[in-house]
Protein backbone atom coordinates (compact mmCIF):
# COMPACT_ATOMS: atom_id res chain seq x y z
CA UNK A 1 0.00 0.00 0.00
CA UNK A 2 3.32 2.03 0.60
CA UNK A 3 1.78 3.38 3.55
CA UNK A 4 3.51 2.92 7.28
CA UNK A 5 2.37 0.11 9.16
CA UNK A 6 1.67 2.76 12.17
CA UNK A 7 -0.52 4.95 9.86
CA UNK A 8 -2.59 1.95 8.46
CA UNK A 9 -2.96 1.05 12.27
CA UNK A 10 -4.33 4.47 13.58
CA UNK A 11 -6.72 4.30 10.13
CA UNK A 12 -8.06 1.98 10.88
CA UNK A 13 -8.74 1.99 14.76
CA UNK A 14 -9.84 5.84 14.63
CA UNK A 15 -13.01 5.07 11.70
CA UNK A 16 -13.97 1.77 12.24
CA UNK A 17 -17.60 1.29 13.45
CA UNK A 18 -18.45 -1.28 15.81
CA UNK A 19 -14.90 -2.45 15.26
CA UNK A 20 -15.76 -2.72 11.63
CA UNK A 21 -13.95 -0.75 9.40
CA UNK A 22 -15.94 -0.34 6.19
CA UNK A 23 -14.27 2.32 3.79
CA UNK A 24 -17.82 4.29 2.71
CA UNK A 25 -17.90 4.72 6.93
CA UNK A 26 -14.55 5.49 7.66
CA UNK A 27 -14.88 8.22 4.78
CA UNK A 28 -17.77 9.70 5.82
CA UNK A 29 -16.69 9.47 9.97
CA UNK A 30 -13.73 11.30 8.57
CA UNK A 31 -15.68 13.77 6.83
CA UNK A 32 -17.70 14.47 9.89
CA UNK A 33 -14.75 14.84 12.39
CA UNK A 34 -12.90 17.34 10.03
CA UNK A 35 -16.04 19.30 9.33
CA UNK A 36 -16.84 20.12 12.99
CA UNK A 37 -13.12 20.77 13.97
CA UNK A 38 -12.16 24.27 15.72
CA UNK A 39 -9.72 25.03 13.45
CA UNK A 40 -12.10 24.86 9.67
CA UNK A 41 -12.96 28.59 9.94
CA UNK A 42 -15.47 28.08 12.26
CA UNK A 43 -15.62 32.13 13.06
CA UNK A 44 -16.30 32.74 9.81
CA UNK A 45 -19.21 29.58 9.68
CA UNK A 46 -20.93 31.00 13.17
CA UNK A 47 -21.17 34.92 11.54
CA UNK A 48 -23.40 34.70 8.72
CA UNK A 49 -22.86 38.50 7.90
CA UNK A 50 -19.26 37.77 8.06
CA UNK A 51 -19.36 34.40 6.17
CA UNK A 52 -21.39 36.52 3.26
CA UNK A 53 -18.86 39.29 3.12
CA UNK A 54 -15.52 37.07 2.59
CA UNK A 55 -17.53 34.71 0.70
CA UNK A 56 -18.79 37.57 -1.74
CA UNK A 57 -15.56 38.98 -1.91
CA UNK A 58 -13.24 35.92 -2.16
CA UNK A 59 -15.34 34.94 -5.42
CA UNK A 60 -14.86 38.74 -6.53
CA UNK A 61 -11.24 37.29 -6.53
CA UNK A 62 -9.95 39.12 -4.04
CA UNK A 63 -7.13 37.78 -2.04
CA UNK A 64 -7.97 36.33 1.45
CA UNK A 65 -4.93 39.37 2.81
CA UNK A 66 -7.00 42.16 0.89
CA UNK A 67 -10.15 41.14 2.26
CA UNK A 68 -9.01 40.52 5.88
CA UNK A 69 -7.44 44.19 5.59
CA UNK A 70 -11.03 45.56 4.45
CA UNK A 71 -12.98 43.90 7.16
CA UNK A 72 -10.62 44.77 9.88
CA UNK A 73 -10.23 48.15 8.84
CA UNK A 74 -13.20 49.60 7.31
CA UNK A 75 -16.20 47.17 8.03
CA UNK A 76 -16.68 47.73 11.49
CA UNK A 77 -20.01 46.34 11.42
CA UNK A 78 -18.52 43.17 11.59
CA UNK A 79 -16.04 41.31 13.45
CA UNK A 80 -12.18 41.20 12.45
CA UNK A 81 -10.39 38.12 10.95
CA UNK A 82 -7.05 37.44 9.66
CA UNK A 83 -5.97 36.43 5.97
CA UNK A 84 -4.70 33.04 7.78
CA UNK A 85 -8.54 32.52 9.53
CA UNK A 86 -9.72 32.77 5.97
CA UNK A 87 -7.35 30.39 4.39
CA UNK A 88 -8.17 27.99 6.61
CA UNK A 89 -11.82 28.59 5.88
CA UNK A 90 -10.57 27.95 1.93
CA UNK A 91 -9.11 24.98 2.36
CA UNK A 92 -12.47 23.98 4.93
CA UNK A 93 -15.36 22.07 3.96
CA UNK A 94 -17.33 25.13 3.35
CA UNK A 95 -14.85 26.46 1.16
CA UNK A 96 -15.05 24.11 -1.50
CA UNK A 97 -16.48 26.16 -3.90
CA UNK A 98 -14.18 28.83 -3.26
CA UNK A 99 -11.08 26.50 -3.31
CA UNK A 100 -12.16 25.37 -6.82
CA UNK A 101 -12.71 28.77 -8.50
CA UNK A 102 -9.35 30.31 -7.12
CA UNK A 103 -7.65 26.47 -8.55
CA UNK A 104 -9.14 27.39 -11.89
CA UNK A 105 -8.13 30.76 -12.02
CA UNK A 106 -4.33 29.71 -12.16
CA UNK A 107 -2.37 32.05 -13.84
CA UNK A 108 -0.78 29.97 -17.26
CA UNK A 109 2.77 30.32 -18.33
CA UNK A 110 4.50 33.81 -19.86
CA UNK A 111 5.01 33.86 -22.97
CA UNK A 112 7.49 36.75 -24.47
CA UNK A 113 6.61 38.34 -27.53
CA UNK A 114 9.17 38.94 -30.24
CA UNK A 115 10.64 42.37 -30.57
CA UNK A 116 9.49 45.94 -31.52
CA UNK A 117 10.71 48.55 -33.66
CA UNK A 118 11.84 52.04 -32.08
CA UNK A 119 9.17 54.90 -32.07
CA UNK A 120 10.58 58.76 -33.32
CA UNK A 121 10.72 61.57 -31.04
CA UNK A 122 9.66 60.29 -27.51
CA UNK A 123 10.22 61.97 -24.29
CA UNK A 124 11.61 58.79 -21.83
CA UNK A 125 10.23 58.57 -18.52
CA UNK A 126 13.73 60.06 -17.49
CA UNK A 127 11.96 63.70 -18.34
CA UNK A 128 8.93 62.58 -15.78
CA UNK A 129 8.46 65.61 -12.94
CA UNK A 130 9.38 63.65 -9.93
CA UNK A 131 5.31 64.74 -8.86
CA UNK A 132 4.67 61.56 -11.09
CA UNK A 133 7.10 59.39 -10.10
CA UNK A 134 5.65 59.91 -6.06
CA UNK A 135 2.44 59.49 -7.05
CA UNK A 136 1.11 63.06 -5.84
CA UNK A 137 -1.72 63.65 -7.79
CA UNK A 138 -4.75 61.91 -9.64
CA UNK A 139 -4.21 61.92 -13.10
CA UNK A 140 -1.35 60.69 -14.16
CA UNK A 141 -1.79 57.20 -15.86
CA UNK A 142 0.22 54.33 -17.34
CA UNK A 143 -1.02 52.70 -20.28
CA UNK A 144 -0.90 48.73 -21.97
CA UNK A 145 -2.29 46.43 -24.59
CA UNK A 146 -3.65 42.87 -23.83
CA UNK A 147 -3.13 41.06 -26.78
CA UNK A 148 -5.15 37.98 -28.22
CA UNK A 149 -4.06 34.56 -29.14
CA UNK A 150 -2.51 33.59 -32.31
CA UNK A 151 -5.92 32.45 -33.18
CA UNK A 152 -7.92 35.42 -31.76
CA UNK A 153 -8.62 38.74 -32.91
CA UNK A 154 -8.60 42.04 -30.90
CA UNK A 155 -6.75 44.13 -27.98
CA UNK A 156 -7.60 45.33 -25.26
CA UNK A 157 -6.61 48.88 -24.19
CA UNK A 158 -5.93 49.20 -20.48
CA UNK A 159 -5.36 52.60 -18.40
CA UNK A 160 -4.49 52.80 -14.83
CA UNK A 161 -4.09 56.04 -12.82
CA UNK A 162 -0.88 56.12 -10.64
CA UNK A 163 -2.71 57.34 -7.20
CA UNK A 164 -6.10 56.32 -7.45
CA UNK A 165 -4.92 52.97 -9.22
CA UNK A 166 -8.92 53.59 -11.12
CA UNK A 167 -8.63 50.91 -13.92
CA UNK A 168 -9.89 51.78 -17.62
CA UNK A 169 -10.43 49.43 -20.17
CA UNK A 170 -11.61 49.75 -23.60
CA UNK A 171 -11.73 46.89 -26.24
CA UNK A 172 -10.66 47.38 -29.98
CA UNK A 173 -11.32 44.66 -32.28
CA UNK A 174 -10.39 46.10 -35.26
CA UNK A 175 -6.26 46.63 -34.35
CA UNK A 176 -5.48 50.18 -36.12
CA UNK A 177 -3.83 53.72 -34.84
CA UNK A 178 -6.87 55.41 -35.26
CA UNK A 179 -9.40 52.86 -33.21
CA UNK A 180 -6.69 52.87 -30.51
CA UNK A 181 -6.60 56.87 -30.18
CA UNK A 182 -10.60 56.78 -30.55
CA UNK A 183 -10.21 54.14 -27.27
CA UNK A 184 -8.28 56.78 -25.48
CA UNK A 185 -10.92 59.35 -26.39
CA UNK A 186 -13.66 57.08 -24.44
CA UNK A 187 -10.84 56.65 -21.80
CA UNK A 188 -10.62 60.27 -21.47
CA UNK A 189 -14.68 61.19 -21.49
CA UNK A 190 -14.82 58.58 -18.62
CA UNK A 191 -11.65 60.21 -16.78
CA UNK A 192 -11.38 63.65 -17.55
CA UNK A 193 -8.59 64.09 -15.08
CA UNK A 194 -6.42 62.48 -17.15
CA UNK A 195 -3.09 65.04 -17.78
CA UNK A 196 -0.43 62.18 -18.72
CA UNK A 197 -0.11 58.90 -19.96
CA UNK A 198 2.89 56.44 -19.77
CA UNK A 199 3.60 53.91 -21.54
CA UNK A 200 5.52 50.88 -23.79
CA UNK A 201 7.15 51.46 -27.49
CA UNK A 202 4.85 49.39 -29.10
CA UNK A 203 4.14 50.31 -32.79
CA UNK A 204 0.38 51.65 -32.24
CA UNK A 205 1.89 54.88 -30.39
CA UNK A 206 4.03 55.20 -33.65
CA UNK A 207 1.91 59.08 -33.98
CA UNK A 208 2.05 59.55 -30.31
CA UNK A 209 2.26 63.29 -30.50
CA UNK A 210 -0.67 63.31 -32.57
CA UNK A 211 -2.61 61.07 -29.65
CA UNK A 212 -0.79 64.19 -26.75
CA UNK A 213 -2.51 66.70 -29.17
CA UNK A 214 -5.99 64.80 -29.53
CA UNK A 215 -6.14 64.35 -25.13
CA UNK A 216 -4.60 67.57 -24.73
CA UNK A 217 -1.82 65.09 -22.11
CA UNK A 218 1.91 64.93 -22.15
CA UNK A 219 2.96 60.91 -23.57
CA UNK A 220 6.15 59.49 -22.08
CA UNK A 221 7.83 56.13 -22.75
CA UNK A 222 9.58 53.75 -21.24
CA UNK A 223 12.75 52.02 -22.37
CA UNK A 224 13.04 48.98 -24.14
CA UNK A 225 11.95 45.70 -22.65
CA UNK A 226 11.96 47.87 -19.16
CA UNK A 227 8.47 46.74 -18.60
CA UNK A 228 8.85 47.03 -14.51
CA UNK A 229 9.16 51.08 -15.20
CA UNK A 230 5.35 50.99 -15.36
CA UNK A 231 4.65 48.75 -13.04
CA UNK A 232 1.04 49.70 -12.01
CA UNK A 233 -0.22 48.98 -15.21
CA UNK A 234 1.26 45.60 -15.25
CA UNK A 235 0.48 44.64 -11.97
CA UNK A 236 -3.62 45.36 -13.20
CA UNK A 237 -2.99 44.09 -16.34
CA UNK A 238 -1.87 40.33 -14.04
CA UNK A 239 -5.15 40.51 -12.09
CA UNK A 240 -7.20 40.91 -15.74
CA UNK A 241 -5.10 37.87 -16.82
CA UNK A 242 -7.20 36.02 -14.48
CA UNK A 243 -10.40 36.17 -15.71
CA UNK A 244 -8.94 36.79 -19.73
CA UNK A 245 -6.18 34.30 -19.93
CA UNK A 246 -3.46 34.83 -21.81
CA UNK A 247 -3.86 32.85 -25.88
CA UNK A 248 -7.67 34.10 -25.47
CA UNK A 249 -9.52 35.64 -28.41
CA UNK A 250 -10.19 38.98 -27.54
CA UNK A 251 -13.29 39.16 -29.76
CA UNK A 252 -15.05 36.38 -27.82
CA UNK A 253 -15.79 38.77 -25.11
CA UNK A 254 -18.65 41.00 -24.64
CA UNK A 255 -18.76 44.69 -24.34
CA UNK A 256 -20.92 44.20 -21.19
CA UNK A 257 -18.39 41.47 -19.73
CA UNK A 258 -15.39 44.19 -20.49
CA UNK A 259 -17.42 46.55 -18.34
CA UNK A 260 -17.90 44.53 -15.30
CA UNK A 261 -14.36 43.37 -15.45
CA UNK A 262 -14.03 47.32 -15.37
CA UNK A 263 -16.15 47.99 -12.40
CA UNK A 264 -14.45 44.65 -10.79
CA UNK A 265 -11.05 46.46 -10.76
CA UNK A 266 -12.02 49.49 -9.19
CA UNK A 267 -14.12 47.85 -6.39
CA UNK A 268 -10.80 45.98 -4.75
CA UNK A 269 -9.58 47.31 -1.51
CA UNK A 270 -6.10 47.74 -1.50
CA UNK A 271 -3.56 48.75 1.11
CA UNK A 272 -1.88 50.75 -0.56
CA UNK A 273 -5.16 52.46 -0.48
CA UNK A 274 -5.59 52.30 3.27
CA UNK A 275 -8.20 49.56 1.96
CA UNK A 276 -10.15 51.59 0.16
CA UNK A 277 -11.44 51.18 -3.69
CA UNK A 278 -10.20 53.04 -6.52
CA UNK A 279 -13.48 54.16 -7.02
CA UNK A 280 -14.22 55.25 -3.67
CA UNK A 281 -10.79 57.20 -3.95
CA UNK A 282 -11.78 58.78 -7.06
CA UNK A 283 -14.96 59.70 -5.89
CA UNK A 284 -13.91 61.50 -3.16
CA UNK A 285 -11.72 63.52 -4.74
CA UNK A 286 -14.38 63.98 -7.37
CA UNK A 287 -16.77 65.19 -4.67
CA UNK A 288 -13.61 67.71 -3.22
CA UNK A 289 -12.90 69.07 -6.12
CA UNK A 290 -17.01 69.80 -6.56
CA UNK A 291 -16.90 71.63 -3.25
CA UNK A 292 -13.67 73.96 -3.51
CA UNK A 293 -15.35 74.64 -7.06
CA UNK A 294 -19.07 75.56 -5.15
CA UNK A 295 -17.19 77.33 -2.18
CA UNK A 296 -15.11 79.89 -4.65
CA UNK A 297 -18.68 80.82 -6.41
Amino acid sequence: MGRAPSAVWNEVHRNRVHRQYVPAKAHHKAYVRRKYAKYQGMKIVHHPALREEVETRLLDDQSPRAVARRITNREKHLPSISKNAIYRYIASVYGRKIETRRFLKKRRRYRPRGSKKSLSARTFIDARPAYINTRSRIGDCEADFIVAGKSGVGILLTATDRRSRASFIEQILQVTIENVHRAFLRIKKRFPELRTLTTDNDLLFLRHKELEQLLHIKIYFCHQYHSWEKGTIENTNGVIRRDIPKGSDISRYTKRFIQRLEAKLNRRPMECLKDRTPQEVLDAYRKKIRNNKKSRV
